[in-house]
């Protein structure tokens, strides 16, 4: 059974959305500061985060932040009652997989979860899915429009990153520091270079693109 963990300050919403998950088969816990999730995660385990942005002590910015410095890529919803690009722009830079907005349609918060734990079952699997392209991690392989491609292990690695969240945007640095370590002595050049390859393999596949957000870094999204 699926452990998802809710960190959210208001009680009555963190007590709707553990009532609705709970309802669905998901194992709950509530908690009501960033904070309080960290501690949380320390002792247990959770398939899934769920957290609110404005929280006191802690707000949820933070709490992703300090989550993927430890090297935690549990999958994190950020719910935040700002309508504005520059808030969900900052929550995928700090490493969110999705973003929903107050007030919360729950049933789309229950599809949306389920999506975010296929997604990380997969690449626990070392397999990922977009549209009908099928990428293996064990072949370095990637299999769209009926045809099967081999790839250099970092142009796989680099698109299997950014195909495992699609939406997501990914800044150079953070590519650069997954893919080809901290310690590398090459610069985020090399990233630009590696998509430039991808884009021209893949131009004509049925399944995705790569796009480039301008200033910021890349992002893979489904046709």
């Amino acid at each position: 059974m699926f452990k998802i963990l809710i960190a959210e300050d208001d009680r009555e919403l963190r007590q709707l959305f553990s009532h609705v998950l709970i309802k669905n088969g998901y194992t709950v816990k509530g908690v009501s500061n960033g904070n309080e999730a960290l501690s949380a995660v320390c002792n247990d385990y959770y398939d899934l985060i769920i957290s609110d942005i404005m929280m006191p002590v802690m707000d949820g910015y933070e709490l992703v932040r300090k989550l993927r410095e430890d090297g935690d890529y549990t999958p994190v919803m950020m719910i935040t009652a700002k309508d504005a690009f520059d808030d969900m722009r900052m929550g995928f830079l700090s490493g969110t997989d999705d973003f929903m907005v107050k007030p919360i349609n729950v049933n789309e918060m229950v599809l949306r979860v389920s999506a975010l734990l296929r997604r990380a079952k997969m690449a626990s699997e070392r397999r990922q899915v977009i549209g009908d392209a099928v990428l293996e991690c064990d072949s370095l392989t990637v299999t769209t429009g009926g045809e099967t491609s081999v790839l250099p292990k970092k142009e796989f690695m680099l698109l299997y990153k950014m195909a495992s969240f699609p939406g997501r945007i990914f800044t150079r640095q953070q590519l650069m520091d997954d893919i080809w370590g901290y310690d590398t002595e090459s610069d985020s050049h090399t990233v630009d270079v590696h998509i430039g390859r991808l884009r021209e393999r893949f131009r004509d596949n049925p399944d995705f693109k790569i796009i480039t957000m301008r200033g910021v870094g890349y992002k893979v999204v489904k046709i």
